[in-house]
């Protein structure tokens, strides 16, 4: 078996997951997916705007069959949502190999695991709720309700998916299968020994540093700001939606935004749909 890490394309002007509903489908699909081909996940994290996975798979076309699979899972979700295109099909994907001779899957997996960090929305990939952050060297481990506990039925509600699941995977109560579950908790522990050598990886993963040499950085999550977004334009303008602003209303606006949530460029223009080069023009209107 061979180990690859894959990185999904960043969006710029749009998010993969808008609510903690988005990303509660996006933690199901990922056993769906793995168990559908037949990969081992052994780390994932769901961003806002991009995706990472480090996998154990026979090779590179079973990796690419498998994000492709969920990509294809997610957006059939994300286009009767939102009633919008299958932009994820198109969505670029970097696929790795990585080695334990060399130790790079215990820095791809550092490498994943720490982007919360470095995107400033957890002090520590452990807070992370959405992917593998609190999976390794836990005191205690993760409960949850079998999926025997759920009929059929209720399981393909739950999964929104047909593929049958192992039934002694946990549902936790927010609704979505832990990692724990499916992901070889004791092989990814034992490549790196100790917790202590686990954290030392994290601490010196490239975005760890990242997040250090970086004067300011964003202190809320998208959800938050992109869910505050309809309030603040009524407040401030009396619309409700950003496209009924003129350009000197809007550039008051993104100035407020960035004020209140201490939001750089490319999370305004995450959140607006706008590009960088607009959100960048309108911040610099006098």
């Amino acid at each position: 078996m061979r180990f690859f890490l894959i990185t999904t394309d960043h969006l710029t002007d749009r998010l993969l997951f808008k609510d903690d509903k988005d990303f509660k489908q996006g933690m199901n699909y990922v056993p769906v997916a793995a168990m559908s081909v037949g990969v081992i996940v052994l780390a994932f994290i769901l961003m806002s705007n991009h995706i990472h996975f480090v996998l154990q798979c026979e090779d590179y076309e079973e990796a690419k069959v498998f994000i492709d699979r969920f990509k294809r899972l997610y957006g059939f979700y994300y286009c009767r949502k939102y009633h919008v295109e299958d932009y994820l099909r198109r969505l670029s994907v970097d696929i790795r190999e990585l080695y334990i001779h060399d130790e790079s899957v215990h820095r791809g997996i550092a490498y994943v695991q720490c982007n919360s960090v470095a995107a400033n929305i957890t002090p520590h990939a452990s807070l992370y709720e959405w992917g593998t952050g609190s999976t390794f060297f836990r005191e205690i481990s993760s409960s949850g309700r079998p999926l025997s506990d759920f009929s059929r039925s209720k399981q393909r509600r739950l999964l929104r998916s047909k593929q049958h699941l192992p039934q002694e995977y946990l549902i936790s109560e927010g609704g979505y299968i832990i990692p724990e579950s499916y992901v070889p908790v004791t092989f990814v522990q034992a490549l790196f020994r100790t917790s202590n050598r686990y954290n030392y990886y994290l601490i010196n993963s490239s975005k760890a540093k990242q997040r250090l040499e970086k004067d300011a950085a964003p202190s809320f999550r998208d959800q938050v700001i992109l869910a505050a977004i309809p309030d603040l334009c009524m407040s401030l303008f009396r619309v409700s939606n950003i496209s009924e602003l003129s350009d000197d209303h809007l550039s008051d606006f993104l100035k407020q935004v960035r004020r209140r949530f201490s939001s750089d460029v490319k999370q305004l223009a995450r959140v607006t749909g706008l590009s960088y080069e607009r959100v960048s023009s309108l911040l610099d209107r006098f």
